[in-house]
């Protein structure tokens, strides 16, 4: 019979999860039953090296050395090459104590028969489960999902060899399901893989998986790369590489290799009900955010505050412009960068420090990829002209529903530590959640509310109002200007900041 499992959202395509989860052995064909989803993005340390032991040039794969000229006849000596790096990850979550609606999936109040708005106490169960990773430097660094150790007490890292180490995490990102953790008291000579070029990956190339599925340590999949860049509809980052190699749940975190022993994605997802369709993340997307995986432990994201779609064909000759690709600004948020860069609704983005922008999607990705703070030369169409825009990039916020990791060096971000979420609205920033016991909720700030003025700065975004709070004296209290919810009655409330 299939476990019960908690979800996130059901878009499709859902995460693989581990291989057996709450205790009992159950894998799941994702779309069938409730799982976790993944997401999909970005600066870059050195390639790692790999491993003496296990050198990379065993992995080149000749076909006419293994038979006739032309011919694929085994996969041997490239799976000989790189088994040795790809890990089995066994994680355990404790039960843990929640109040209200925390930590139940949409639509389990109503399974209780719980009415609208009625809380409980108790706890969440243990969870028990096991994916698969991937070790990227010699000294015991491994690359896995994000969903196999998101919430995990204790990490026990398996090798092909049957050593075992435990582990620590390093740092997470969510919104690519992509999570780096490090083996503790690892010699520094483990075998390890290096991260490949997933741009030259061309459709119908061989590629090859290697993973834990339901538990099956080691197994070996092959097939061909089905398609690129697929926006499954699990986060704002979708840019998956799709294959045909068999994936399934307990293959979560696992490396999809090319012909020369490279990891050019990171098995994550599959469709529920289908064979033969999975997704990666492609590597050189997984290259992008180590070294702030490294260095932090969370990722910070570019972000021009816009709303965009598509440019179609139709909205083109609505919008009188020559241009067949790019994205539409559907909405500029008030204060945000875009809005102080000078974009206006209807302008068509058509690049980004030169590299052209054929989608919605492609600029969201491509201005995630830049650090917050930096300028970007923007080119656009504006009533059918070509124009050229400076604009400063902001730090991405945290959407409502997202996770946000605090870095591990420095303090979290200031939103966080206030214990707040706001989201920006045609009257201001308002606030969406507060959390437990934090000082937002000891200063009385309730959802719904809408702040006015943070400090002695009267704020019309989420965005200015988070800098007012980063600028308040940490240890003092911020007198606070806000409007009851749905309603225009001006309240005041004093909020202690934090120390760092």
């Amino acid at each position: 019979m299939p476990c019960s499992l908690p979800t996130r959202r059901l878009l499709g395509a859902l995460a693989l999860l581990p291989a057996a989860t709450f205790g009992s052995a159950c894998g799941q064909a994702l779309g069938t039953a409730s799982a976790a989803t993944p997401t999909a993005a970005l600066s870059a340390p050195a390639k790692p090296a790999a491993s003496p032991n296990v050198p990379v040039q065993q992995a080149l794969y000749s076909p006419a050395a293994s038979g006739a000229p032309g011919t694929l006849t085994s996969l041997a000596p490239l799976v000989d090459a790189v088994k040795g790096a790809v890990v089995n990850v066994e994680v355990t979550s404790r039960p843990r104590r929640v109040s209200g609606m925390q930590g139940l999936p949409p639509g389990m109040a109503e399974r209780f028969g719980l009415p609208p708005g009625m809380g409980f106490e108790g706890q969440t169960p243990s969870r028990q489960g096991a994916g698969s990773g991937f070790i990227i430097e010699t000294g015991g660094i491994v690359l896995t999902n994000n969903h196999v150790v998101e919430d995990a007490d204790v990490v026990r890292v398996k090798l092909d060899d049957g050593r075992a180490f435990d582990a620590e995490v390093l740092g997470r990102d969510p919104l690519t399901d992509v999570a780096l953790i490090k083996l503790k008291g690892a010699p520094g000579n483990l075998p390890s893989v290096p991260l490949g070029d997933s741009d030259a990956l061309r459709v119908g190339d061989a590629v090859m998986a290697i993973g834990n599925p339901f538990g099956l340590a080691s197994s070996v999949s092959a097939g061909i790369l089905s398609a690129r860049a697929r926006d499954i509809h699990a986060g704002p980052y979708d840019d998956f590489l799709q294959t045909d190699a068999a994936i399934n749940p307990g293959n979560s975190g696992g490396p999809l290799f090319n012909m020369k022993g490279e990891v050019v994605g990171m098995n994550t997802a599959i469709i529920g009900g289908a064979t033969g369709i999975g997704f990666a993340v492609p590597s050189n997307l997984i290259r992008n955010l180590l070294s702030q995986l490294q260095d932090t432990g969370a990722v910070r994201r570019g972000w021009l505050g816009l709303s965009v779609q598509d440019l179609t064909p139709d909205i083109a000759r609505a919008l009188g412009v020559q241009a067949t690709k790019g994205a539409v600004v559907a909405g500029v948020n008030r204060g945000s960068p875009g809005a102080r860069g000078g974009l206006r609704e209807e302008d068509v983005i058509t690049s980004v420090e030169g590299k052209p922008v054929d989608s919605a999607g492609a600029l969201t990705r491509a201005v995630a990829q830049l650090k917050p703070d930096s300028k970007v030369k923007l080119e656009l169409l504006r009533d059918g002209k070509p124009q050229t825009l400076e604009v400063t990039l902001g730090t991405r916020p945290a959407m409502e529903g997202e996770e946000e990791v605090a870095p591990r060096n420095g303090t979290a971000s200031q939103r966080q530590r206030i214990g707040v979420q706001l989201r920006d609205t045609e009257n201001g920033p308002q606030v969406m959640a507060v959390e437990p016991g934090s000082p937002a909720d000891k200063g009385g700030l309730v959802p719904g509310m809408v702040l006015v003025q943070v400090g002695d700065q009267k704020v019309s975004s989420a965005a200015e109002a988070v800098q007012a709070f980063t600028s308040a004296k940490p240890g003092a209290p911020v007198l606070l200007r806000v409007r009851a919810p749905n309603s225009d009655t001006a309240l005041l409330r004093a909020v202690e900041v934090p120390e760092r």
